[in-house]
């Protein structure tokens, strides 16, 4: 089956966020997303766990931020997402993972104005059992889930074969801390959005539940 992507893109450049709280499945839903309709997924989480893990200044300015589940202050994570999204020109992109605050989301406004905002809303108690068992495969993001969406073989990336990792930061007690502060900065932004007109909200408790749904919206969006 071609991808819808390849013959009814708008001729306007598409610009998308899809916003979540932390292991609601946004890793997930982006790579499915990037795959079926053929964009570029720039993920602010990913790329801040590789600074790190190659111990360049910036991953060292934003470790303790990180492995302590605080917001990565304001002015680095504008910095960098401005650099992510310049170097991929002009294609078609889903940011992941910023913006994070109100100020991240007005000032991204004005670098690289959003004309589409995916919000996954799920359960508090789903996200707390996920994290238990989630595996990542850095380099490329792709995320695993044991007994959800379990690696062909255990331990291993599909692709590439490769190690998957345990994240530092998916600690059961970093992550209720993040879940709370995503909480409180996230209502701000959701309204943001919402009075913008872009804000598409979609809610249940796995990636499979929710597709549908969100193929429909792009689809009606990237064809209209």
């Amino acid at each position: 089956m071609v991808a819808l992507s390849t013959w009814c893109f708008k001729a306007a450049a598409f610009r998308a966020v899809i916003l979540g709280a932390p292991a609601s499945g946004k890793g997930t839903m982006s790579a499915r997303i990037v795959e079926h309709f053929k964009m570029t997924h720039i993920s602010s989480g990913d790329k801040l766990r590789l600074h790190m893990k190659s111990n360049t200044e910036l991953g060292k300015a934003v470790s303790n931020y990180v492995l302590s589940g605080k917001f990565v202050p304001d002015d680095i994570m504008i910095s960098m997402i401005k650099k992510e999204i310049e170097s991929v020109a002009d294609q078609n992109w889903l940011l992941d993972g910023f913006p994070r605050t109100l100020i991240q989301a007005e000032k991204l406004q004005k670098m690289h104005s959003v004309n589409l905002v995916l919000y996954l809303d799920v359960p508090v108690n789903v996200i707390l059992d996920r994290v238990q068992n989630r595996w990542v495969h850095l380099p490329s993001g792709r995320v695993y889930n044991v007994g959800f969406n379990s690696p062909k073989v255990p331990g291993k990336d599909d692709v590439t074969g490769e190690p998957l990792s345990k994240r530092d930061d998916d600690k059961v007690e970093i992550v209720k801390e993040r879940l709370e502060r995503y909480s409180n900065a996230t209502k701000p932004i959701l309204e943001f959005y919402s009075n913008l007109g872009l804000l598409n909200t979609f809610r249940g408790n796995t990636t499979n539940e929710l597709w549908p749904d969100v193929t429909e919206t792009l689809t009606k969006f990237l064809c209209s």
